[in-house]
């Protein structure tokens, strides 16, 4: 099991192998805008729902962002959904009974907006869960996460608790996240604040 664990980390760890690097967004994506770090949360309205719908080939997944215990992830995820960031992209990595995950502008694993966020480590790793991919602790001692890349769990996963960065949970679409497979594509991220 040590080892099955130590791989899993490394799977999301290469992941965001290159996040410290400024990528161009490529063709299949529709960037619009510049997006940078966020150094301090935005303005949320107390008593709101912010949730990210996630379009994708295959359905829509609907996350609640918890903005309460991350603010700063909420942040980031937001500017690049508005941003068009998430436009045309691929989900580049399943792993089943895993994690479905993307947000890469090369579509490899290894790219990012050139940036890390803050790591916000206390939400658990449920089912459907939201999070950001991050660089191993060997490089990464902070646990800083990735500036994109993200995963959603397509099982309760206990042992990433305390390791990355959870900034959600999906509510709605369960369905379509077990449905994913690589390649598939993130068609936009719309963000609804009801």
């Amino acid at each position: 099991m040590r080892n099955r664990f130590n791989l899993r980390h490394l799977i999301i760890g290469l992941a965001t192998l290159s996040a410290l690097v400024a990528t161009t967004p490529t063709s299949a994506g529709e960037n619009t805008m510049t997006v940078s770090e966020p150094t301090k949360p935005m303005n949320f309205e107390q008593g709101k729902s912010y949730q990210a719908l996630i379009y994708t080939n295959k359905g829509t997944i609907t996350c609640e962002l918890n903005y309460a215990k991350a603010p700063l992830s909420v942040t980031n995820f937001i500017q690049l959904a508005q941003a068009g960031f998430y436009n045309g992209l691929i989900f580049h990595r399943v792993v089943p009974n895993f994690v479905v995950q993307g947000g890469d502008p090369q579509g490899t694993g290894t790219g990012g907006p050139g940036y890390t966020v803050a790591a916000e480590i206390g939400l658990p790793h449920q089912k459907g869960a939201l999070a950001w991919a991050r660089l191993p602790d060997q490089v990464n001692p902070q646990k800083r996460s990735s500036g994109s890349q993200f995963y959603i769990t397509l099982e309760k996963i206990p042992y990433l608790d305390g390791e990355y960065t959870v900034f959600g949970q999906t509510v709605a679409g369960a369905d379509i996240v077990q449905k994913i497979k690589q390649g598939d594509k993130i068609e936009k991220v719309e963000i609804v604040i009801k």
